[in-house]
Parts: structure tokens; C-alpha cells; sequence
């Protein structure tokens, strides 16, 4: 019959989601422990998914208490500019910890936690 991916296909073309599919996802996973609060993305950031980020992390951020906020970029392979300005506000109000684990998981951060004068015009 149909392998996973066919299964996949057909069931985000039939919902209308093939367009966003083919530009490009973010799955976004919320690992709640006792010391620390873990947004893992996994995918590309921009569009609506900067919305459905941005929804939530707000969410969360009032059951953070004295938990820390971590963001785990290890996965994420594209930020459109909404997207990276998305995970500086975060990393400003609330100090997020990131997580990277390659050059460009690290350059995500990087771009985050600059502050003043050297933020980014891009």
C-alpha cells in the first residue's frame, strides 16, 4: 500500500499543508523537569512557526518559577529574520540557556545573546 512517507504526503496534501510542508517545518517539543524547562526546535524557523513559538514559550514562561529556560537549537537548521529576533527577545526576558551542538546551532545563539550596538542588521 503506502509507505510512511506516501502516507505523509497524502495526509498533509489533503489538509492543505503540503505548501508548508515543502517550505519547510519546525516541530517543537516542551520538556518540562524539575530544575529546568527545555523548548527543543527541530527544523526551520520562520513564518508561522515563529508564531506558534513565540505562543509557546509565553505560555510557559508563567509556570517557569524558579526553573530555567533552556533553548535547544541542536536541530534547528534555518532562522528567517523574524525567527532569530524571536529567540533574541526570548533570551533577553527571560535569560534562556541555549542548547548547540554544531557551527550553526552556535551561530544561532551567538546572534541571540548579542546585545547593544553589535546586533544584527540582517
Amino acid at each position: 500500500l503506502f509507505t510512511a512517507l506516501e502516507r505523509s504526503i497524502l495526509a498533509l496534501s489533503c489538509f492543505g499543508h503540503w505548501s508548508a510542508f515543502r517550505k519547510g517545518m519546525l516541530k517543537i517539543s516542551v520538556l518540562e523537569e524539575s530544575e529546568a524547562v527545555t523548548i527543543k526546535l527541530d527544523g526551520r524557523l520562520g513564518g508561522p512557526w515563529t508564531t506558534e513559538l513565540d505562543r509557546t514559550w509565553k505560555a510557559l514562561s508563567s509556570s517557569l518559577g524558579s526553573r530555567k529556560l533552556c533553548l535547544d537549537l541542536c536541530d534547528m537548521t534555518y532562522a528567517e529574520k523574524d525567527g532569530r529576533l524571536l529567540l533574541r527577545e526570548i533570551y533577553e526576558k527571560s535569560g534562556a540557556v541555549f542548547v548547540t551542538n554544531n557551527p550553526l546551532s552556535n551561530d544561532f545563539a551567538a546572534e541571540a545573546m548579542r546585545t547593544g550596538d553589535e546586533k544584527s542588521e540582517n
